[in-house]
């Protein structure tokens, strides 16, 4: 079934859709520079509070493909503004919580309210824009999130230094609530009308074809390694360097202005050399990147090992991000056209599987060795990656070799 609402004539409602997906990428990644602040009001370990981040990505994994299907019925429009007004609601009950489970349940309901609005967002971009201007509206939806990395984390980490972690929370929260008023105001009513979404037995099916199967699963591992070091990066930082408190605000403006970079280079590089061509080197690029902040860790004394480690942070976030759009790339070329939604949206599910798998495995690094340890962990993720991606590169190319002898 094709969409049978008219074409966008401005930008104007991609803007309301974007300020959604900032609240949201702000929420979702501010909290790796509140850990240890949260941890010490809330009694528990760095590594216990790094739980409320597994159980969000895991959360948001599980229940985004399941809550996209089950809703698939109702009005995309009233759709995003009800999944926002509940994400604005979630924040407020984290505000208030006062206690680590109640805090969780809260990460939870976030993490339902992300699921639904994020995938919910770039559908209606993609359907609603005119097919010469749909790259264009999935960028600035997606813009969004991007905007939010190199921004509103940094922000929060400077807002919880010098206000409370709870403030965050409000300030996302209130953020949220501008956004549902946008939605509610600023978005046709008939936007989106007609838009057809997979069923779940469709997305099974898809993500059942071993070779794209395998794909995800090097989704999951890069966001593994990702996240077994971001999560935890306050702590890292504070451990190998002399920066502490406020001041990792700093680097992860820094980190969001190299993934920012990565992701435009990336895009780039693709349509010029094959994603093939971005996948491998960024991930070559990740791992020397992670080897280093834990060799900086171990072998450097705190004022020597901060330059290395600032560099290594910059190469990590422009090569991590950078990956991203190839992979996306890979996956749409494997499934075909007629599938990217499915794939992509799978996509983005097996990825925060790999952000919640990446928070466990640096929770029980911390819990069993040190912070400095986290790149060892983290680089082996992406070396799993990489030899998966070698792999699949090999065997798709073996199939072209028999394919064309044929």
């Amino acid at each position: 079934m094709k969409s049978t609402s008219s074409p966008l004539t401005s930008n104007a409602p991609l803007y309301w859709l974007a300020l959604g997906t900032f609240a949201v990428g702000t929420e979702g990644f501010m909290i790796a520079g509140l850990l240890p602040g949260m941890a010490a009001d809330l009694s528990v370990s760095v590594a216990a509070a790094g739980q409320l981040v597994t159980v969000f990505a895991f959360a948001y994994a599980i229940s985004s493909p399941l809550l996209t299907t089950a809703t698939a019925s109702i009005n995309r429009r009233k759709l995003m503004i009800m999944a926002m007004a509940l994400f604005s609601l979630a924040n407020m009950i984290a505000w208030s919580a006062h206690g680590y489970w109640s805090l969780m349940g809260a990460r939870i309901l976030l993490a339902f309210a992300a699921g639904v609005y994020v995938p919910g967002a770039n559908a209606l971009a993609g359907a609603s824009a005119a097919p010469e201007r749909r790259g264009a509206a999935l960028a600035i939806v997606n813009g969004g999130i991007s905007i939010a990395i190199v921004f509103g984390v940094p922000l929060g980490a400077l807002v919880g230094e010098h206000l409370g972690w709870r403030m965050t929370f409000a300030g996302v929260a209130a953020l949220a609530a501008v956004a549902t008023v946008g939605l509610l105001v600023g978005l046709p009513r008939s936007i989106g009308e007609g838009i057809p979404t997979a069923s779940l037995r469709e997305r099974m099916s898809t993500a059942g074809k071993p070779v794209i199967l395998l794909t995800l699963l090097v989704t999951t591992l890069w966001a593994t390694g990702g996240y077994t070091i971001y999560t935890y990066l306050a702590l890292f930082m504070a451990s190998a360097t002399h920066i502490h408190g406020g001041q990792i605000g700093i680097v992860l403006f820094m980190w969001g202005v190299a993934a920012a970079i990565g992701v435009t280079i990336g895009g780039k590089a693709i349509d010029r050399i094959g994603f093939r061509a971005v996948i491998v080197p960024c991930l070559v690029v990740t791992i020397a990147a992670f080897l280093s902040l834990s060799s900086s860790a171990h072998f450097l004394s705190k004022s020597l090992a901060l330059v290395p480690i600032l560099i290594a942070v910059a190469a990590w976030g422009s090569a991590h991000w950078a990956f991203y759009p190839g992979q996306q790339a890979g996956l749409i070329h494997t499934a075909g056209l007629k599938a990217a939604s499915i794939v992509l949206s799978l996509n983005a599910s097996f990825m925060y599987l790999g952000f919640s798998l990446g928070a466990a495995l640096g929770s029980l690094t911390l819990t069993y060795s040190s912070p400095a340890d986290l790149g060892w962990v983290a680089a082996a993720c992406e070396v799993a990656a990489l030899s998966l991606t070698l792999m699949l590169g090999r065997r798709a190319t073996a199939n072209s070799t028999v394919a064309v002898g044929a």
